[in-house]
C-alpha cells in the first residue's frame, strides 16, 4: 500500500516516487519501467534532464493505465517568459507523449517568475496540467510569489535529509498548505550520513537497510520523497517501507542529526547557466488570478 498526500487543490499524490536526475535516457527508461512494473506510481523527470522521452516510453510500456500515474515535469528558466512557458509545456507533452501532466514545476528561483507562472495557471484552465508547484525556492522566493497570485504552489521540491531537515522553511510552507518534496532525500547517499549510529541502531531494530530507514522518516515526516536510481534492485528495496512505523520518539531521535547544512546547495549546472542572480519577480506587472 502506498501512502498519498492530499495537495491543496484536491488532488491527492503518492508520497514515495522515483526520480530521473543524472540519469541517462537508457536508464531511466528502464528503470522507470520498472518502477512502475513493482508498485511506483509517482515519477519526477525534468526538460533539463533530458530524458522525459525516455520516461514517456517507459509509460507506455509498462501498460499501467495512464490515469494511475502521477507524471511531474520542470521548466527551466530559459522558459521563463509567459509564451516560453506556455511552448514548454507543450513540449513536454510531445516529448513524453501524454495528454496531460499531473503537476508542472518552475524549477530555479530565477527570471521572470510571474510570466511563468501565469503561463502554468493557465495550463490548469487549458486541461494541460492538473497541478502546479516550484522548485528550490526559499520562503522569501515563496512570500515574493505568494504576493502576485491567488494560486498557492502545491508543492516546493527542495532538498531535504536527516542532515537538512529545512525547519524553519516548512514550517511556513504548513502554513500556507504547500507540501515538502524531497529531493536528495538520502543527502546524495553520504557515508557519513549513512553510518550515524542512531540510524544504524534502527536499522538493526526493524531489520531494515539505513536507506529504508531514512525512506520511513521522510513518510512519517509528511514530505514527499524521489529517490533516484538506476539499480533495480536499490529500487524494489525504495519501495519496502510501507510495512513498518517509526515511533514518535525515534522520530524525534532523527530530528536531533539536523545540521541544518546543505549537501548539495544550488546545483553547479545552475550555477554555470545562470551564476547566482536572484528572480526578477518585477518582470511582470502583478497579477491577480
Amino acid at each position: 500500500m502506498m501512502d498519498t498526500i492530499e495537495l491543496n487543490n484536491g488532488i491527492s499524490i503518492p508520497q514515495l516516487g522515483i526520480g530521473t536526475y543524472r540519469i541517462s535516457p537508457d536508464d531511466a527508461q528502464r528503470s522507470v519501467k520498472h518502477a512502475l512494473d513493482t508498485g511506483y506510481r509517482l515519477i519526477d523527470t525534468a526538460n533539463i534532464y533530458m530524458n522525459e522521452k525516455a520516461v514517456g516510453r517507459a509509460i507506455k510500456e509498462s501498460e499501467i493505465h495512464r490515469t494511475d500515474v502521477f507524471l511531474t515535469t520542470k521548466l527551466w528558466p530559459s522558459s521563463f517568459s509567459f509564451a516560453k512557458a506556455k511552448e514548454a509545456i507543450d513540449a513536454s507533452l510531445n516529448r513524453l507523449g501524454v495528454d496531460y501532466l499531473d503537476l508542472v514545476l518552475l524549477h530555479q528561483p530565477v527570471g521572470a517568475i510571474n510570466q511563468a507562472w501565469r503561463a502554468l495557471e493557465e495550463a490548469i484552465d487549458e486541461g494541460k496540467v492538473r497541478a502546479i508547484g516550484v522548485s528550490n525556492f526559499t520562503q522569501k522566493d515563496l512570500e515574493k510569489l505568494l504576493e502576485s497570485t491567488d494560486v498557492v504552489p502545491v508543492v516546493n521540491q527542495v532538498e531535504c535529509h536527516p542532515y537538512f531537515q529545512q525547519r524553519e522553511l516548512k514550517e511556513f510552507m504548513k502554513t500556507n498548505n504547500i507540501a515538502l518534496e524531497a529531493w536528495y532525500p538520502l543527502g546524495s547517499g553520504s557515508p557519513e550520513l549513512f553510518a550515524e549510529p542512531i540510524l544504524t541502531a534502527l536499522a538493526q531494530k526493524y531489520s531494515k537497510s539505513v536507506v529504508q530507514i531514512i525512506l520511513r522518516w521522510h513518510v512519517q515526516s509528511g514530505h514527499i520523497v524521489i529517490p533516484g536510481s538506476k539499480n533495480l534492485s536499490h529500487i524494489d528495496k525504495n519501495l519496502d517501507i510501507f510495512d513498518f512505523d517509526l515511533t514518535d520518539d525515534e522520530i524525534a531521535l532523527i530530528g536531533t542529526l539536523d545540521r541544518d547544512k546543505e549537501l548539495a546547495g544550488m546545483p553547479r549546472i545552475v550555477r554555470r547557466l545562470i551564476g547566482l542572480a536572484r528572480p526578477d519577480f518585477n518582470a511582470q506587472p502583478q497579477l491577480k488570478r
